[in-house]
């Protein structure tokens, strides 16, 4: 046997064994299963599922309670609590606080700050407030309130808005007095909005005085991702404004459509759709939002004014 056809025998020898053992090492080792590859993105893919929203105030960011508890919870809520704190926490006939606003029970974590006003009540309220009476719960009843407020704070909407599908009597709604609230709106609103303009008619537009107070609140009602608005009649009468200003020193304005740290887009008055690279301050970016003023009111805005304003608007038929 020459020197070559010894290394060629050798050489068989040893891949006969490799495969020998391969097969016996797939006979012997558990199958690793993996998941199966992401479809491919593009046409006919299917959208990923989405996760639940998550909660306006991070404040709010806990696990979910114990069903069972939050239930009951809302029952002791509505037999007691609702007449003055409104059955969507946004306060009620007899005067009480909203609480979905309620800097205590945002910052409450597990009952440490509400559970002191329940046993107490509060005797001497903030003015223009009602006194609270005291309510000698047991813990357990105590308990399964403070985890039925969080639980409704938890899915609440922007800027104190109640969470979807909370539905409310309008008699719950319109407690105010409209008096003063045209009093409020004449020196607070009526210099960006008036009732024989954009407004004229808004209660014949909007017919759940629940959803005009969710409006005028928000200023324009719920904004999506990029800064863009819904369909609501604020924001299609008062759309936010843009004004884009390349190197170059040539000016475009028009609606904004989406604006992010990589781009911005435009709708001229003409309907010419533009969009722009973002490279830091590059263009320089103005955004004018009517809505802005709506969220520098909301921290100041008071229950009564309010409910005020909303009775007020109501009237504008």
């Amino acid at each position: 046997m020459t020197h070559t056809t010894r290394l060629l025998a050798i050489a068989a020898l040893a891949f006969t064994g490799l495969v020998h053992m391969s097969a016996q090492q797939a006979h012997t080792t558990e199958p690793q299963t993996q998941a199966p590859p992401p479809p491919p993105a593009g046409r006919g893919a299917q959208p990923a599922e989405q996760g639940p929203p998550p909660p306006n105030f991070p404040q709010q960011q806990r696990a979910a309670g114990n069903p069972a508890l939050i239930e009951r919870g809302k029952a002791l809520y509505q037999s007691t609590c609702a007449a003055c704190h409104g059955i969507d926490l946004r306060g009620g006939q007899q005067g009480g606080p909203n609480l979905l606003r309620s800097q205590t029970v945002l910052s409450d974590k597990g009952g440490e700050l509400i559970a002191p006003i329940i046993q107490g009540g509060r005797p001497n309220p903030p003015a223009g407030a009602p006194p609270m009476p005291a309510f000698p719960f047991p813990p357990d009843d105590i308990k399964a309130l403070v985890e039925y407020l969080h639980s409704v704070l938890g899915q609440a909407g922007a800027q104190g808005r109640p969470p979807e599908g909370v539905l409310v009597p309008p008699e719950k709604v319109l407690v105010g007095d409209a008096a003063a609230g045209q009093t409020f709106f004449a020196s607070r609103c009526a210099s960006c909005h008036s009732v024989t303009g954009d407004l004229q008619g808004i209660a014949s537009r909007v017919t759940d005085p629940r959803a005009l107070q969710d409006l005028w609140v928000s200023g324009g009602g719920g904004r999506g991702r990029g800064r863009g608005r819904g369909g609501d009649p604020a924001a299609q009468a008062n759309p936010i404004m843009v004004t884009v200003t390349p190197s170059s020193g040539e000016r475009v304005e028009g609606r904004l459509v989406r604006v992010d740290d990589f781009t911005v887009t435009v709708i001229q008055e003409d309907g010419t759709r533009r969009t722009f690279a973002r490279h830091g301050a590059e263009p320089k970016v103005e955004v004018k939002d009517p809505a802005d003023a709506h969220r520098k009111l909301v921290p100041e805005l008071t229950d009564k004014d309010m409910h005020n304003v909303t009775a007020y608007l109501w009237t504008i038929k």
